[in-house]
């Protein structure tokens, strides 16, 4: 089976754990309540319930390449379940693997058990079977030495083994053990170089004299154990010192699902990790099984697609880091985003023509976002010289991994919240790191792109990001989810992907007020997770520019208007809080907070008009704008350009709904023809048929044929208390636009703008 396929499985039952005696403590925060929950061990309990899945006609599926395994989301008319597990064996390779043990020369058993596991150590993974059907697969990593018995070697034992001691199951998730027995300290998910035993162990006897029993070779006496990991950003990858090492989360699993006894063999023989799987698999280049270089070392990477915010936020963060990088985009070809190439530059980052000749032999790796095609010459040349071709969530999985991180998910809001989280860790002295998809303002003064900050503390602020399923890649200290909106994806979809995030992060918080994070809410409970609640926000007053509140008694004032801001900021106030800031040490970063540019980001002003700049594009974030400018206006006058022919199809009758509803008699709309990127979208209908379907329900809207015609409408109709109100994403140049509106109008131009397509 290739990468990115989903064995076709007969139909069977899967047996999943879940952990029970957990709570939910939700709280009001002026309408907005938040669940904290903490991974628990003590007081949840596991059991295990049956689920039957029958795959049938038309089952379609979504598969996404983590660094440790696969994780599925399977689908079968909608999302039924998730696997955040390695790559399930297909029949005829689960077949191949019960006769390879069955048929070991010394192999004690000869019929497959009722309740046993395999160690595949060819493909990194336990896979725990009832008989011959397998019931779940985790990736592991078996010894970086390979595969062998003798004492010292600290290789992984072969062949058959059972069970001999199950050890820890009334400590939590994260205890440290030595010598087998709980020290009471935890693992708080900081990147250590130090090999820990970690949540439970399962010690392996082994079934074999002279292979893994008796002298020199005894399991046993070695003390092979399958246990929890701090390395679990390397799962996948043979790199133990000859235990077999799970993710935490795994571990707990596993050892539910294995009593005394069981039998546990070791086959096949482990090789060198293959980060760049996915990527090389999709683009037909041969298999690599070099492992990934340090991106923090003398090596250099390249970005095909550097333009990109997520692209450039990776090379820039892997260049302050002492890293190098260099990349290429074809709008750097064209000779277009000239401030955004001279900032890539002025940090040291080289950039080539899009042409492959940037990709040469002493290219360590090729970094590929889902929006480079196969035939783009960057890829063809790494091919070429048989390079990783590794995709940027896997890179930025990587980063995660190697600092405390603070993770922010969801619909709306990532790059405000990431924003504030950023600022006010700074404010608190803790230095951090920041990757983001928006341009924090505050880098941005400092002549930086303001997606990328790589500080000298631990903490590390990302986003992630829900559009391309990456966000399940990520192991975070921190995860937080803000929302549930329906935007790229269907929400049953984006439900499941949250759900593996939450799951994987250590700590996690989640929005107590959106009615679509129900469920999540409710799972994170039956697991035994302990939903803690914060200090509710008390004293709450809104004004045009901001809001006040006031937490556990400290009072804040935050300069971004908008209700939603007052929820951003109650999120960013939390993951703080987790992290150990003490609130009186954010008052100061919160107030002097400089915002993300293009989140309502006041571009001019004057003559009692405004114009301001959003990148509001689905339906959840235009009510926000819309309902934020009416605070401040007699007028808004809207302006939107939808950003692709797709996600426009997709959204349609959203889009057409919420523009109804959001809109005042008084207000105006106006819709600039879909943005279109270039490349294979269907092209069959116009911004002018969604004008015309917002028309019949009552609001005021109108096609803009061209900017410079709309630019001279403005210009007749604006009068002092109107707000022009510019939204729309993708299309870098509608910053601008706004600002070309401002001049026309004689504004004042008090906020710099963003560079474009940073």
């Amino acid at each position: 089976m290739m990468p990115g396929e989903l064995a076709c499985f007969d139909p069977g039952v899967v047996e999943i754990g879940f952990l029970t005696g957990g709570r939910e403590v939700a709280h009001g925060v002026s309408g907005l309540s938040w669940a904290r929950s903490r991974r628990r061990g003590t007081e949840g309990s596991w059991s295990r319930r049956r689920q039957t899945i029958t795959p049938g006609a038309g089952v379609g599926h979504v598969s996404v390449l983590t660094p440790c395994g696969f994780v599925t989301l399977v689908t079968y008319g909608k999302v039924a379940d998730v696997s955040s597990t390695a790559e399930f064996p297909d029949g005829a390779e689960l077949e191949a693997l019960v006769r390879l043990a069955l048929e070991r020369p010394q192999s004690p058993i000869r019929e497959a058990p009722a309740r046993w596991a395999i160690v595949d150590a060819a493909h990194q993974r336990l896979i725990v079977l009832d008989r011959d059907r397998a019931l779940a697969a985790y990736p592991v990593s078996t010894a970086a030495a390979g595969i062998g018995g003798q004492s010292g070697s600290y290789r992984t034992p072969p062949g058959w083994h059972r069970v001999h001691a199950r050890i820890g199951e009334d400590q939590p998730l994260g205890t440290v053990f030595e010598s087998r027995a709980a020290t009471g300290a935890h693992w708080n998910g900081e990147a250590e170089a130090a090999d820990l035993v970690l949540t439970r162990i399962l010690t392996l006897d082994g079934l074999e004299p002279g292979v893994n029993q008796g002298a020199e070779v005894d399991s046993l006496a070695r003390y092979i154990y399958l246990h929890g990991t701090n390395h679990e950003s390397r799962l996948g990858e043979p790199c133990s010192h000859g235990c077999v090492r799970l993710s935490n989360a795994d571990m707990l699993r596993a050892f539910d699902a294995l009593q005394d006894g069981d039998p546990v063999v070791i086959v096949g023989e482990a090789h060198a990790a293959l980060d760049s799987r996915d990527e090389s698999a999709r683009s037909g280049a041969p298999p690599i099984l070099a492992p990934l270089p340090d991106p923090f070392g003398p090596v250099r990477f390249h970005y095909a697609g550097l333009g990109g915010s997520g692209m450039s936020a990776l090379a820039q963060f892997q260049t302050m880091a002492g890293g190098v990088a260099s990349g290429s985009d074809r709008a750097f070809d064209r000779g277009e985003r000239k401030e955004q190439r001279a900032q890539l530059e002025r940090l040291g980052i080289t950039i080539a023509p899009q042409d492959g000749s940037g990709v040469t032999r002493d290219c360590a790796a090729l970094v590929v976002s889902s929006a480079v095609e196969a035939e783009v010459p960057d890829v063809v040349a790494a091919r070429a010289l048989q390079l990783p071709i590794v995709h940027r969530s896997a890179l930025l999985a990587h980063f995660v991994a190697a600092r405390r991180t603070i993770a922010v998910a969801g619909t709306s809001g990532k790059s405000s919240v990431v924003g504030m989280i950023f600022e006010m860790l700074r404010g608190a002295g803790r230095d951090p790191s920041v990757i983001t998809g928006g341009e924090l303002i505050a880098l941005q003064r400092d002549r930086l792109a303001g997606n990328a900050w790589a500080g000298s503390g631990k903490l590390l602020v990302v986003e992630a990001d829900e559009s391309d399923g990456s966000l399940v890649r990520y192991q975070p200290a921190v995860a937080v989810v803000l929302n549930l909106q329906k935007d790229h994806r269907a929400m049953d979809e984006v439900q499941v992907m949250f759900r593996t995030f939450e799951r994987r992060a250590l700590e996690a918080f989640v929005c107590g007020d959106d009615p679509a994070l129900a469920a999540l809410r409710r799972e994170a409970a039956a697991r035994g997770l302990d939903a803690r609640s914060f200090a509710a926000v008390e004293a709450v007053e809104l004004d045009p520019d901001g809001s006040e509140f006031t937490v556990a008694g400290v009072r804040f004032r935050l300069p971004a208007p908008g209700a939603h801001n007052l929820e951003n900021a109650r999120a960013a106030i939390a993951a703080c809080q987790a992290v150990g800031v003490p609130l009186d040490a954010m008052v100061t970063p919160l107030a002097e907070f400089q915002g993300v540019a293009r989140r309502f980001q006041q571009v001019g002003r004057g003559h009692g008009v405004e114009v301001i700049d959003d990148f509001a594009h689905n339906p959840a974030k235009l009510r926000a704008a819309i309902a934020t400018a009416q605070r401040r206006a007699a007028r808004v006058f809207a302006i939107y350009q939808a950003h692709g022919y797709g996600p426009t199809r997709f959204l349609r009758p959203d889009l057409v709904q919420a523009f109804a509803e959001a809109l005042r008699p008084e207000d105006r709309l106006w819709l600039l023809e879909i943005f279109y990127a270039g490349g294979t979208a269907v092209r069959d209908f116009s911004a002018a048929d969604l004008v015309a379907e917002v028309s019949a329900r009552g609001a005021r809207a109108e096609f803009a044929p061209t900017r410079g015609w709309l630019v001279d409408r403005l210009a007749t109709e604006t009068r002092p208390g109107d707000l022009v109100l510019v939204m729309g994403a993708r299309d870098p140049s509608l910053s601008d636009f706004a600002l070309e509106i401002a001049t026309r109008l004689g504004l004042e131009t008090p906020v710099a703008r963003a560079p474009s397509g940073s």
